[in-house]
């Protein structure tokens, strides 16, 4: 039985993986049976492709988890009621049947069990794909991805490392392979455990990546070391671990401006932000973003413009606020910010919508999922609160700031708090869509701010975080609820 299960869902992740042939060469879609699914490297680039393709659905990083990280703060307002495009995610009415509740802990973790199931296959057959040297590369991908589906569960489903220092309950644990539900029931580890074993992989991965994938396709749509180094800014961050930021930071950031990587992919800044937000997609600022071809989209109701443009080229489920959202601020000039190209007036309804995922109706766009300018406000920001270098701070701040608004340089603040302030709402302006608010709020213990009609939501509010999926709770009999 567990060897037909076994053959079922190595199937499943070939066929998966056919939909995104443009990165790994893929095989023609088949079923294969045990014995040969890792006869070969290839057959064994095909299956990691079926992971990559795996984070990338619609439902995950291919759109719906930074949809639902942006939309429950107060940067844009809900215009469809539309309970499938995050109605009750924005209103804080969820539930443990929520669909966006179970449809996202569901491809999470099946992600992660597709993974462990990935590693264990290589290990085994070491021989067939090339050596020791690439089974460790092959799983050095996977703990990647495995690292980054249960950070991302922690942003939503558990509270903030900064509650409690990470002792609250956290996620399952699951790091072996599931081949059938003998082991579904599992406690939760808590916070800082889940913590810790993303850290374990991504240093893991950091190690046995590549330096670079050979192209600027793959640098941007496969993992490499520094794509494992520039989350792990953002894990630490999460942690409130400044020093460690610092740290890893400091491996891809030069000490000086212009700030560049000086090992592996050159990243930088590119000189006009459009060039990030308009095709192949992948420059040097550009870590690693989701692709989307005509062969392969993001799907219906899917794609980060398909919820941010009004029709024709989308839904228009949400506008953006400008009663008190990032772009009514007094951070942001319109006049002088080319960040004002982002906003976009639709005539027949008067609402201001994104303009930054614009490739619709068919959502051609990638989704970013890691920049580098994020890296620098990383760095910015765990220098001013572990009381580091301020002048690199303010110089890092003011190279993402400046490449928009080249009058808006800050040349010195008041205090520490004012410093940090000035960096959130940088972070705020430049990563509007790309599924950093909620993060920036939750890191910091910070209430979610209100919108028209719906209240703010305080940190000590059951509401601050996600109800756990209800099929979770149904088959694992040592789940926990989020009360």
């Amino acid at each position: 039985m567990k060897n037909i299960f076994r053959s079922i869902v190595m199937a499943a992740l070939i066929m998966v993986s056919a939909c995104n042939d443009d990165l790994l060469n893929p095989i023609p879609r088949t079923t294969f049976s045990e014995a040969v699914v890792f006869d070969s490297p290839e057959k064994a680039d095909q299956l990691l492709n079926g992971l990559y393709a795996t984070l990338i659905t619609g439902q995950f990083y291919g759109s719906r988890y930074m949809i639902y990280n942006d939309i429950r703060a107060e940067d844009f307002i809900n215009r469809t009621t539309n309970g499938v495009t995050g109605l009750s995610t924005w209103q804080h009415t969820l539930v443990s049947t929520t669909n966006e509740v179970q449809n996202l802990w569901s491809v999470a973790y099946l992600l992660i069990n597709r993974a462990n199931i990935f590693m264990d296959g290589v290990e085994k057959n070491a021989d067939k794909i090339g050596g020791q040297e690439k089974v460790q590369e092959y799983q050095a991908h996977a703990r990647f991805l495995r690292g980054l589906a249960y950070f991302s569960l922690l942003q939503l489903y558990a509270r903030p490392y900064a509650d409690n220092n990470g002792n609250h309950p956290g996620l399952p644990l699951r790091i072996q392979p599931e081949l059938d539900d003998t082991n579904n029931s599992l406690a939760r580890s808590t916070v800082a455990e889940v913590y810790s074993q993303i850290i374990n992989d991504l240093n893991f991965a950091e190690q046995n990546l590549n330096t670079t994938n050979g192209s600027a396709l793959k640098n941007t749509t496969l993992a490499h070391k520094n794509t494992a180094i520039a989350l792990k800014t953002r894990v630490y961050l999460a942690m409130g671990q400044y020093e460690n930021v610092i740290v890893e930071a400091d491996k891809i950031v030069s000490q000086s401006a212009p700030y560049s990587s000086g090992n592996g992919v050159p990243h930088m800044l590119q000189e006009n932000i459009s060039d990030v937000f308009t095709p192949p997609y992948t420059s040097t600022e550009n870590i690693f973003s989701a692709p989307f071809t005509e062969m392969a989209l993001p799907g219906t109701q899917n794609g980060l413009g398909s919820y941010y443009n009004p029709g024709p080229r989308g839904n228009g489920d949400y506008s953006l606020n400008m009663s008190n959202g990032i772009f009514t601020l007094s951070v942001f000039d319109p006049n002088q910010d080319a960040r004002a190209e982002w906003m976009f007036e639709n005539t027949s309804n008067g609402f201001i919508y994104l303009n930054k995922f614009p490739r619709g109706p068919q959502h051609l766009d990638y989704a970013p999922i890691i920049r580098y300018a994020e890296v620098l406000l990383n760095l910015s920001e765990a220098l001013v609160r572990s009381g580091g270098d301020e002048s690199r701070a303010l110089s890092l701040l003011n190279s993402v700031r400046t490449r928009s608004n080249p009058s808006g340089a800050y040349t010195q603040f008041s205090s520490q708090n004012s410093f940090v302030e000035a960096i959130l709402l940088e972070r705020r302006l430049e990563f509007i869509g790309e599924g950093l608010r909620n993060f920036d709020l939750q890191r910091t213990l910070s209430t979610i701010p209100g919108k028209e009609n719906i209240q703010p939501v305080p940190p000590s509010s059951p509401n601050y975080i996600w109800p756990i999926s209800a099929v979770e709770l149904l088959t694992n009999s040592q789940m926990t609820p989020n009360n």
